[in-house]
């Protein structure tokens, strides 16, 4: 029976970061300074940080501080969204439509390893928040992932398939529990 073979020159495959080794050093450094620290409390600054090193974002977008953002060059969000303190681990493309939601210790994951390879190798593949989507507290959305227009992944679920547009999930993993009716 074969054993995984853990090492730190995992096949990355054809893994791109997107930006050279000097960018990916200084966004961790002003990460960790200015946005994951809190010391900065307005969206407004945090959206122009985010723009500067590529981040492409909508008209009033509310980002709160302590936002983890791996990197913002691989990063789109639309008009009116709202990111809570959460974590966006994006080693690929993570799109978040207008009017979406990533609520508070909410996690969007978009690598992971394959368990089932001796060498663990390392497995990426996008996330998309369709419009109106959105992610409860604590909830996870893992790679691949689609939730589409309007849908609700609620507090502490984890969502491992695509989710229907205006339903909503609930548990590990995620099952549709009911429609989401939105009323005026």
């Amino acid at each position: 029976m074969l054993k995984t073979q853990l090492k730190k020159d995992f096949d990355r495959k054809d893994f791109d970061a997107g930006a050279s080794a000097l960018k990916i050093l200084i966004w961790y450094f002003v990460s960790v300074l200015f946005i994951r620290s809190g010391i900065i409390p307005f969206s407004t600054i945090i959206v122009f940080l985010l723009r500067l090193f590529g981040a492409k974002i909508g008209k009033d977008v509310r980002i709160k501080p302590g936002i983890y953002i791996h990197y913002p060059w691989k990063l789109r969000i639309g008009d009116h969204a709202w990111l809570a303190e959460c974590r966006i681990e994006n080693l690929e493309e993570v799109t978040i439509e207008a009017n979406a939601c990533v609520s508070q210790q909410a996690l969007l994951l978009t690598g992971n390893h394959n368990y089932t390879s001796v060498n663990f190798d390392l497995i990426v593949k996008p996330i998309v928040l369709e419009e109106g989507a959105w992610v409860g507290a604590n909830a996870t959305v893992c790679p691949g992932v689609t939730l589409k227009s309007h849908s609700v992944l609620t507090v502490g679920s984890v969502a491992t398939k695509d989710l229907e547009a205006y339903t909503i999930y609930q548990g590990n993993p995620a099952v549709k529990v009911k429609d989401r009716v939105i009323v005026a």
